[in-house]
């Protein structure tokens, strides 16, 4: 079971990140197919993927935030990613701090990634 929840994880952290890019460029643009249904619908369930597939990957690992230092550093960092990634969307009230908020959300992402790839709270150092 375990493979097949990973791949599933895996899978949706590449699709959310390609649909969160490609919204936040849409967003730059001030494309008006942000307002389109699918648009908004299509990421509650990517996320919603995403979410389930990893807290079954924590059950499954028995892996819990709080007794890993890298889970619960991944955990905080997904929380700042979604507030980040709220105002570069939806809540920013300038262009100018909706496309820094997007920059910063990409960053914050990609740390996410480093964290769990190296599975270090710290993932820069574990490359050096």
């Amino acid at each position: 079971m375990y493979p097949i929840i990973k791949n599933i994880h895996v899978s949706s952290v590449v699709l959310t990140f390609l649909f969160f890019f490609q919204r936040g460029i849409w967003m730059l643009q001030d494309n008006s197919v942000l307002q389109q249904r699918w648009v908004k619908i299509l990421p509650i369930f990517i996320d919603t993927t995403l979410l389930l597939s990893g807290i079954t990957l924590i059950i499954i690992l028995h892996q819990y935030p709080g007794s890993q230092a890298w889970l619960s550093a991944k955990l905080i960092a997904l929380l700042i990613y979604i507030i980040i990634g709220s105002i570069a969307l939806k809540r920013g009230k300038t262009k100018t701090i909706q496309a820094t908020a997007f920059l910063l959300a990409i960053a914050t992402f990609f740390y996410l990634v480093s964290v769990a790839l190296t599975q270090s709270a710290i993932p820069f150092l574990v490359w050096f």
